[in-house]
């Protein structure tokens, strides 16, 4: 196996953190040329293209993408080594790149993330949502550092993985007042041939609701399935219908979207799972994270 230039993966480091070649080259005081050759140099030892042309400007491609994040934390661990002999701290925040599933409330999310804004040395938290498969087979190709999501992942290949149940909670029932002004009967009665909106076949929460219903005797009204949440919400908020979303943020959901809560249940429970796969070097923030999720947001929730 080829040996890894450093002066190679620099340069590329740099061009990437830049946005193009002509700052780079500013940053490091060399030629715009001995840049490009070095690049070309690093991609015909690891024979991947790391960047693309579109037009004038150069993107990183699928590989570039993965290459920058080891570069980030070896270069980044670099200047904090540096720092921390010379006494001083190194300045630089630490990145996390968090994959969020579509299921996930985004109430939920920035409760269970915003900790890490008040991390020191700080982080510089990314985050990107998507459908849950989408997001674990980008987890497995190191594009995330997490994965907060509805379900855990399961083994596969020889990828070492670990879930971190965050905590779980019930789930309660909103609707806008001109629609809860229209059910009739008290709770859950009243959801019987109400206008819903639920969370989409094969969702975790969707199988949990479908068997509660059967079990209450209540046959909803289903006017719209979603993967995406905050979609779901939105269409609730404006008068589509009854939805359900996690009563961990229920005072939220009241306060900021100005809806009715008709109730709630703890006979359908809601997982939240933390999702991180092996690294050498753990994700910056991980424990803080999991151990706050668990007592500050789902408290006494936390399955053992």
């Amino acid at each position: 196996m080829p040996s890894l230039n450093y002066h190679h993966l620099l340069y590329f480091w740099a061009v990437a953190k830049e946005g193009t070649i002509a700052r780079a080259a500013e940053v490091l005081g060399l030629a715009q040329p001995t840049i490009s050759g070095q690049i070309k140099a690093l991609e015909a030892s690891l024979g991947e293209q790391l960047f693309a042309r579109r037009g004038r400007n150069l993107h990183m491609t699928e590989t570039g993408e993965l290459v920058f994040r080891y570069a980030d934390a070896i270069f980044t661990l670099g200047e904090e080594m540096v720092g921390t002999l010379e006494g001083r701290p190194s300045g630089q925040a630490r990145r996390l790149n968090v994959g969020i599933s579509d299921a996930i409330p985004k109430m939920v999310a920035h409760r269970v993330l915003s900790p890490v804004l008040e991390e020191s040395p700080p982080i510089r938290l990314q985050c990107q949502r998507g459908p849950s498969e989408v997001i674990f087979d980008e987890l497995l190709g190191r594009k995330y550092d997490l994965v907060l999501a509805d379900r855990p992942i399961t083994v596969r290949a020889s990828t070492k993985v670990f879930n971190h149940l965050l905590g779980e909670s019930g789930v309660s029932f909103f609707a806008s007042a001109a629609i809860a002004s229209d059910l009739k009967g008290s709770f859950p009665g009243c959801l019987d041939s109400a206008p819903f909106l639920i969370q989409a076949s094969g969702t975790p929460l969707r199988m949990g609701l479908d068997q509660w219903f059967d079990g209450v005797g209540v046959v909803p009204d289903i006017r719209g399935e979603f993967t995406d949440t905050a979609l779901m919400k939105e269409f609730g908020r404006n008068g589509g219908g009854v939805f359900a979303i996690s009563s961990a943020v229920e005072r939220e959901v009241v306060d900021e979207m100005d809806v009715l809560q008709l109730g709630r249940t703890d006979a359908v429970v809601e997982r939240f799972y933390m999702v991180s796969a092996e690294r050498k070097v753990e994700p910056p923030g991980l424990q803080s994270i999991v151990d706050r999720a668990r007592t500050n947001l789902f408290g006494s929730h936390v399955a053992a």
